[in-house]
């Protein structure tokens, strides 16, 4: 245990930098990083585990920042530690700069995760959590013994999704997670006060959490908490520190700034700035530095560390020679490299509905992936995941041996766990529930494309053909929100998320398969609830694999390309029968993934959509979701929806909309002047 004068200089030497990099950057939010610097300093100094030599070592302890505004403080204890240099702190902020005003996923310099919306960074946490358990059921205690720390804010307490992390998390008693809530009662508009007057112990010793409320500012109190949370046996522990926002600051005047709004979300200015920085101890003219005593506390710590985990590869190395077969397993697992799957035994029941053709895989894969868990927002029935279920049984409290994760009915919750879970690392999730829901998870699936985890995404009912739910169940706008990513490339140029709407049952088995060879970004798949007919005989199926590709009718010359994904492809390819009957000759062209299409060479491009040819596109959901492969203009026509649907049972909603054979030859017909 080190001297709490100690502490207390390299706590204030977080403040210092923290509130320098906002100054310098003159942008940012040092209120929240001055409050908070007592218990990271606490923990990265003496509790949090892990490898100063191998940053990606799967037994590390794991820190996940919720409030991603307080980077400042994050990024200056892992200046401490030795993963930031100076110079790049007073980059914050800049152009080209590893300190962006957001902590962005970057393991090598330890950063778990990014984060910025409130909430779903403890999402993530509880999600690696359930990774850490799952894992220890396979693999032992000896690999998997580490702790999950989470710190989160009054924002994030407040955002919708603290209440299903609270509900699964104490329900499945994670033992393993430990989260710091920073409760300094200050948000960036008003004090706490005035929104929320809730009992939080209350809510979250309800939920099944330990709890335990401290001065978050006093190092032996932090010490006394974390010390308890790491003995608990049954719970997931949530530390309520009390802790003072701006925390050292003062103004231009002398007076205290402490306990002050302003400080929450600006720079404090020049005068403040200034004796701030003298009142903690630092030279206004040089802030950017590392004191003596400070770099000797956290040397000390790699030193400690060292001798730590040296041990803890002793025991992984014996656990390995005695348990050949499991640390196989186990490196294969955490290579990051996609999964061996027999897709041949997959078989596909011709003309069901690509919700059922979807189930059909995840049984394979729930008997070939010993490391994926798949999820539901409690719609398995629905969805179909108990393809999955059906071979392995749920995560529950005390058995973490099965591999389905029932989230309840919470979307976003569900997603971002399952993000976490991959972010653990050794763990490929999957999760599904209704198209429509997806408005849900769209915070969760937005972070996963900006991170580039590769999540699976499952989205059934597809359209309007929910039918008699009616339109606060069909989706219509979301095929076209959710290609709007296909549209993004991350920073590895890689398309932000893959998504897949795959036109028949053995197209699904392809989607499925490319989804899993995914291992770099998340992937969408959206599947049909009503049974789609087959493409023709004949068709080869691992051309779905260019993201669009022609399936039926004339090479060259025809009249009209007839394109679409998923269901509307085969009434298209109902349409063609009678166009072809009348002299029309066309092109039938499924197109599963826009982004992926648009990958391939310019030549197969070419090939499938040849430059000046007509186009007639049909949608289930809005006419703009076709755009970017049908075009805009006199040789393009789309046929979509233009309501937000009715109910009726769905072969009637297919009559009334226009979703039929005989209307694609009206369309058609009139499109081309015939």
């Amino acid at each position: 245990m080190n001297d709490n004068s100690i502490m207390q200089k390299a706590a204030d030497n977080i403040r210092i930098l923290a509130v320098s990099m906002v100054e310098k950057a003159n942008s940012g939010h040092p209120g929240g990083a001055m409050g908070g610097a007592d218990f990271i300093n606490v923990l990265f100094s003496e509790y949090l585990v892990y490898d100063p030599d191998e940053p990606t070592w799967a037994g590390r302890d794991r820190f996940f920042l919720d409030p991603g505004h307080m980077s400042p403080m994050l990024y200056s204890a892992l200046c401490l530690s030795g993963k930031f240099t100076l110079d790049e702190l007073k980059q914050f902020r800049q152009w080209g700069s590893p300190t962006p005003g957001h902590p962005e996923l970057n393991v090598q310099r330890g950063i778990e995760n990014s984060s910025g919306p409130l909430g779903q960074g403890h999402a993530i946490a509880a999600g690696a959590a359930v990774a850490e358990k799952f894992l220890e059921a396979r693999l032992g205690k000896t690999v998997m013994q580490h702790k999950i720390y989470a710190y989160i804010s009054d924002g994030g307490i407040e955002e919708e999704i603290s209440q299903g992390v609270g509900r699964i998390a104490g329900n499945l008693g994670l033992n393993n997670l430990i989260m710091f809530y920073d409760s300094n009662d200050i948000q960036l508009s008003t004090e706490c006060g005035v929104v929320m007057s809730e009992d939080t112990g209350a809510k979250y010793k309800a939920w099944g959490w330990n709890v335990i409320k401290i001065n978050g500012n006093d190092v032996d109190e932090i010490r006394k908490a974390l010390d308890a949370a790491q003995k608990e046996t049954e719970r997931p522990t949530i530390i309520i520190g009390h802790t003072m926002m701006g925390k050292g600051a003062l103004k231009a005047d002398g007076t205290s700034y402490e306990h002050n709004i302003k400080t929450h979300g600006a720079p404090l200015g020049d005068g403040a700035y200034i004796n701030t920085v003298k009142h903690l101890g630092g030279n206004p003219d040089d802030p950017f530095e590392i004191f003596p005593e400070v770099k000797k506390l956290y040397a000390d710590r790699q030193a400690e560390l060292r001798k730590i985990v040296a041990e803890r590869h002793a025991e992984e190395k014996k656990w390995a020679e005695e348990n050949p077969e499991k640390a196989a397993e186990m490196k294969e697992w955490f290579s990051g490299k996609a999964p061996k799957v027999d897709w041949t035994k997959v078989v596909q029941k011709p003309g069901s509905a690509t919700r059922n053709a979807s189930s059909a895989c995840l049984a394979e894969l729930a008997k070939q992936v010993p490391n994926m868990v798949c999820a539901s927002a409690d719609l398995s029935n629905s969805d179909k995941t108990d393809g999955f279920l059906k071979q392995t049984h749920s995560l529950v409290r005390g058995d973490f041996s099965g591999a389905f994760f029932q989230a309840g009915v919470s979307e976003l919750t569900m997603a971002d766990m399952c993000i976490g879970m991959m972010l653990h690392g050794g763990v490929i999730a999957a999760m599904g529930t209704f198209f429509v829901f997806s408005d849900y998870m769209k915070p969760a699936v937005r972070l996963a494309a900006l991170m580039g985890t590769p999540v699976k995404f499952i989205w059934t009912h597809d359209a309007f053909r929910v039918g008699e739910d009616g339109p606060t169940h069909e989706p219509v706008e979301q095929e076209a929100q959710i290609r709007l990513l296909e549209k993004l490339q991350n920073h590895k140029g890689q398309d932000s998320l893959r998504v897949f709407r795959p036109a028949d049952a053995e197209e699904t088995t392809v989607c499925w398969a490319m989804a899993m060879e995914n291992m770099e970004t998340p992937t969408a798949l959206i599947f049909s609830r009503q049974n789609i007919a087959e493409l023709p005989a004949g068709n080869d199926y691992e051309q779905a694999r260019k993201g669009a590709y022609v399936v039926a009718g004339s090479d060259d010359p025809f009249d009209v390309i007839l394109l679409a994904s998923g269901s509307e492809v085969s009434t298209l390819e109902a349409g063609k029968e009678l166009l072809e009957k009348d002299g029309v000759r066309c092109r039938v062209v499924s197109a599963p993934s826009e982004g992926l299409f648009r990958r391939q060479s310019k030549e197969y491009q070419e090939s499938v959509l040849p430059t000046g040819s007509k186009i007639f596109g049909m949608t289930a959901g809005l006419p703009v979701t076709l755009e970017g492969l049908v075009g805009i203009g006199p040789n393009s026509r789309i046929f979509g929806m233009k309501s937000f649907g009715f109910s009726a049972p769905y072969k009637v909603l297919d009559e009334k909309l226009g979703f039929t054979a005989e209307n694609v030859y009206k369309q058609v017909k009139d499109f081309l002047g015939k």
